[in-house]
């Protein structure tokens, strides 16, 4: 397609109800029983891998099932509107975009065996790049890579490596070349696919406020030897293939947030129907009625951003602006409705038994992850409007 269509696609619309009907089988108890054990969604993740839906967006010619990111971004969003909110989207998420470099940039040998077992569910993968000291500034990581003839030697520490003790493999960031021994401070990065269940692989897990069925950990690396031949493209040029990964992963997370958004408004306009207070339904009162109006409209007005930055990710334009601007509002208004649903149940929104408090906990993530709200607007302020840069 060469330009925006917002005819009903019938393609779409089969992904939403396969979806759907997928998620129709784990309700929210299910995701507050997961959440509350810290348990991971093993029948969850695999009811989708059966159906294909892991592999939704690697190339066919690696078993997956080819399509955009417009497609992967609809059926995360309807994973989050069951109500399986972050719980149920990080369960796949990585699966979807973060083998991407390895596609593009690793040798055909390494794709061909990484990539149809992920497309295919049985492969987990993790992510590292965020370091303890470093945390946004990307370009002070010091977790080093050293070569040793035909191997390299990792040292260091990652934080917020999410599902790390269900992994297998690892796409790690890491400086083969000091800072101060480069041109650019963007250069001397490479990424490497690391084993992660490994004597040298230390994994901690860290306790946090949700999205508690899907594990996020502190990994230390101590002397881990990795084969030069899982060296992701060309050495000290990780970071520049690393931003492949950034775009797509945006608008994933805004559909997440839409989704969670979604899912938040169905309650609140459910119980504002059904709950009955001084001798007519709360939902009569304009203080109730009129804040679930405005999340309505802010979702549908996130949505057509997610639009346009899928679509243009999809047909090859630049969409960093999009990308970023589709994270920065999905997530304001993800987590305006889930507010507003929260305060439409009163006190029992602060109950586990409604839903809502999870749905609330975990919205509130993605004004902070996997880029935060301060750094999109450094990024639209200096990129897009020229002005000076702050940082």
């Amino acid at each position: 397609m060469d330009r925006m269509d917002f005819t009903p696609n019938p393609d779409h619309q089969a992904i939403r109800d396969g979806v759907r009907q997928v998620c129709s089988d784990f309700p929210d108890e299910y995701w507050a029983e997961k959440d509350a054990a810290h348990e991971f969604p093993w029948d969850f993740y695999q009811a989708l891998a059966d159906g294909g839906w892991v592999g939704i967006a690697t190339p066919q010619e690696f078993g997956g099932g080819g399509q955009g990111i417009t497609e992967a971004s609809i059926m995360l969003e309807e994973i989050a509107a069951s109500g399986a909110a972050m719980n149920g989207c990080s369960a796949v998420h990585l699966s979807i975009f973060g083998m991407e470099p390895v596609r593009k940039y690793g040798t055909p040998a390494l794709a061909a065996e990484v990539l149809p077992r992920v497309a295919s569910g049985e492969l987990h993968v993790a992510f590292g790049v965020t370091e303890p000291d470093a945390g946004t500034d990307t370009t002070q990581i010091t977790t080093r890579a050293i070569r040793d003839g035909d191997e390299y030697e990792i040292t260091g520490a990652k934080v917020w490596t999410t599902k790390a003790p269900h992994c297998a493999m690892c796409l790690l960031l890491v400086r083969t070349t000091p800072i101060e021994e480069t041109a650019s401070r963007t250069d001397g990065m490479s990424l490497f696919l690391v084993d992660l269940q490994d004597p040298a692989v230390d994994i901690t897990p860290i306790s946090k406020v949700g999205r508690n069925a899907v594990v996020s950990c502190e990994v230390r690396y101590d002397r881990l030897r990795v084969p030069a031949s899982r060296r992701i493209g060309e050495e000290g040029k990780g970071f520049t293939y690393l931003l492949d990964g950034l775009n797509p992963e945006r608008i994933l997370i805004a559909a997440e947030a839409l989704g969670i958004g979604r899912a938040s408004i169905a309650k609140a306009t459910a119980y504002a129907n059904e709950r009955v207070v001084f001798g007519r339904p709360i939902g009569k009162n304009q203080g109730i009625a009129f804040p679930l109006a405005d999340a309505h409209m802010k979702l549908n007005a996130a949505e057509l951003i997610i639009r346009e930055a899928s679509w243009r990710y999809d047909n090859g334009l630049a969409c960093a602006e999009a990308a970023n601007a589709a994270k920065y509002l999905a997530a304001e208004a993800g987590f305006f409705a889930a507010d507003q649903a929260m305060q439409t149940h009163g006190g029992f929104g602060y109950a586990s038994e409604y839903h809502v408090e999870r749905y609330w906990r975990e919205a509130r993530l993605m004004k902070i992850a996997p880029v935060s709200q301060e750094m999109v607007l450094n990024f639209i302020s200096s990129k897009v409007l020229g002005l000076p840069r702050s940082y």
